[in-house]
């Protein structure tokens, strides 16, 4: 692991996450907010530091809210997300170079992955209305089944294998059995 990553690791206090790499949250608004479909009341806005190594990936997941991404530091970060009509989106994360930005938004109810292209990505995720931890659902399988399928989804010929096999299982789920509430 890089030594930077190993610092962050610990002058942060991160912790392992669930869709994989390391996090802590650091900020919940004391605010609540009502969203206007079936969750119940929410912090305003949460956010939390994420890191992710070489080798790890942040599995697909949905957030019912608009997610905020953050360049920190580091190597640039590969961020996909797929939209409600099925359109893979890619955005590049990073400082320094002109094809990368250092911030993008995933909308809400949008499927989501991403990974480093380097040694360590760190950044923060700004969820709002907030995220609630009551129930976090990823795509089944794990970090070995992105590396060692090869398969492909015929609606989306020209994405990187690494997210293929994750969004094989991804898609055969409803919207009921993966949505955070």
């Amino acid at each position: 692991m890089h030594k930077r990553a190993q610092d962050l690791i610990s002058e942060l206090r991160l912790q392992p996450h669930l869709e994989g790499g390391y996090f802590r949250e650091v900020f919940r608004s004391p605010h609540n907010v009502q969203p206007l479909d079936e969750r119940s009341a929410r912090s305003a806005l949460t956010t939390i530091y994420f890191l992710l190594i070489k080798g790890q990936y942040g599995r697909w997941h949905r957030v019912a809210s608009n997610e905020t991404w953050h360049f920190y530091e580091g190597d640039p970060l590969e961020v996909y997300w797929i939209d409600d009509q099925d359109a893979l989106h890619r955005e590049l994360l990073g400082t320094g170079t002109s094809n990368v930005r250092p911030m993008c938004v995933v909308p809400a109810g949008g499927w989501q992955a991403a990974r480093p292209l380097g040694e360590y990505s760190f950044l923060g995720c700004t969820v709002a209305p907030g995220f609630s931890s009551r129930i976090l659902r990823c795509s089944p399988g794990g970090q070995q089944r992105w590396r060692t399928s090869r398969r492909c989804v015929p609606s989306l010929p020209n994405s990187p294998k690494w997210i293929m096999p994750q969004l094989m299982l991804t898609r055969r789920w409803t919207n009921e059995q993966m949505f955070e509430v």
